[in-house]
């Protein structure tokens, strides 16, 4: 006995296309506006690649990278190389981003270190509480468990 499958047909801008045509040549289709959180998504997986690719650089006060960098200049430099720009310092970046939950936290999400209400560490968040960072003289750019609950994390637009 064989069994049908009924494959309904959707819309797309270029016009009919069913499910397993998108199947065999491996497309997605997105729901409106998905678009966008699909590129967000894209750029921060991107930067997150470029921060853990630059581990073991030195740090350096007000360095932005391409082999020392600062803690907001390993973000700027990493957002950039994905195709999104930051401003410099680390308070700038977080005016800028989409303030988010820790729970809504994603991989590639900014990870803002503060104390009271002044940011003075950013790094990207890595998943699994871990953070690539690039956090004072003397040290590198690494992965470390982020030490602290006086965190915020934001999203890059």
């Amino acid at each position: 006995m064989s069994a049908q499958i009924h494959v309904p047909f959707l819309k797309s801008r270029a016009g009919a296309v069913s499910v397993l045509t998108l199947a065999a040549v491996g497309g997605t289709m997105l729901a409106p506006g998905a678009s966008e959180a699909h590129a967000a998504t894209l750029h921060a997986a991107n930067a997150l690649k470029v921060a853990a690719s630059k581990k073991g650089a030195p740090y350096k006060y007000g360095a932005a990278g391409p082999s020392r960098f600062d803690c907001s200049g390993l973000t700027l430099y990493s957002y950039k190389k994905a195709g999104k720009k930051l401003p410099r310092t680390a308070q700038q970046q977080y005016n800028k981003t989409r303030h988010i939950s820790a729970s809504s936290r994603q991989v590639g999400d900014l990870v803002f270190f503060h104390s009271g209400s002044s940011v003075y560490h950013v790094g990207i968040y890595a998943g699994s509480g871990r953070v690539w960072h690039s956090p004072k003289t003397g040290s590198w750019v690494k992965l470390e468990k982020i030490w602290t609950k006086s965190v915020w994390y934001g999203r890059v637009r």
